[in-house]
């Protein structure tokens, strides 16, 4: 903190942002969006394992016309197999969970034109998983490979528990597929139950322990299913209640006011 204070007296030109307590990793990304002015926002940790050398590569890309460059990790030094391991199952399975095409392999560091991060703001989520967001709002994205380096100093203050809410934040954020497990398992325990009375009655072996097996199955894929069902309706309360943007329009042409970027909230359409 002094560091970073004694720095702003010889270039004004740097900002400060000191949260009161520690609020998070994505609330600390999402603040500084809201404090960032500039046409293009980079998005980096402070320890330095994304090489501020790639930042270029970002700029080149952005100048070319994408409006969204995310470092995309070639290799991670320093890294544990477990940690290694257990990042590559978690994007892939997010990958496959969600509707969305979040890129595997990346983190936070990336470069946002101002059009993405003036939509980002408006998703004024609770838990964000910013990565997830800035792959919903869309827009023309790319990567830049790069090998992210081993931490040179300190320790990680990223621990397998705040991992573990990290995938849990991006898995309830953008799929409703845990909430369909429920209707999968009670559909499949139901299915089964029909097929073993089914047996029974071929094999002439019906009895009442195989009633009573039936009925057990059967009731249990049934209340599964309505779990499932309900889960769907808080599904949509859930999605409902996030008033994320309807759409987004990166540009529009042949109107008389060209509007360069246009959001429809929900919020909006309740007016």
């Amino acid at each position: 903190m002094q560091q970073i204070t004694a720095a702003i007296q010889k270039n004004p030109a740097i900002r400060l942002v000191d949260f009161a307590r520690n609020f998070g990793h994505q609330l600390a990304i999402t603040a500084g969006l809201r404090y960032a002015h500039g046409t293009a926002v980079v998005v980096m940790d402070a320890d330095l394992q994304d090489p501020p050398t790639v930042i270029p590569q970002m700029i080149d890309k952005w100048k070319h016309g994408y409006q969204v460059v995310y470092g995309k990790r070639a290799h991670r030094d320093g890294e544990t197999w477990f940690k290694l391991a257990s990042a590559k199952a978690f994007y892939r399975l997010l990958k496959k969970m969600t509707s969305i095409d979040i890129p595997v392999d990346t983190g936070d560091f990336r470069l946002m034109d101002r059009s993405v991060v003036d939509v980002l703001l408006q998703m004024n989520e609770t838990d964000p998983f910013v990565r997830g967001m800035v792959s919903w709002v869309g827009f023309k994205q790319t990567s830049v490979e790069y090998e992210r380096q081993e931490r040179k100093a300190g320790t990680s203050k990223y621990p397998l528990s705040k991992m573990i809410k990290l995938a849990l934040d991006g898995l309830t954020s953008f799929s409703l597929i845990p909430l369909k497990l429920a209707g999968w398992a009670g559909g499949f325990l139901w299915g089964i139950s029909w097929l073993q009375l089914l047996g029974a009655l071929v094999l002439g072996k019906l009895g009442s322990i195989s009633f009573i097996i039936f009925a057990l199955l059967n009731f249990s894929g049934l209340i599964l299913g309505g779990l499932a069902l309900l889960g769907l309706y808080v599904g949509r309360i859930f999605t409902a209640s996030r008033q994320r943007p309807l759409y987004v329009v990166a540009d529009t042409k042949g109107f008389k006011q060209n509007q360069q970027l246009h959001t429809y909230s929900q919020q909006q359409a309740s007016l």
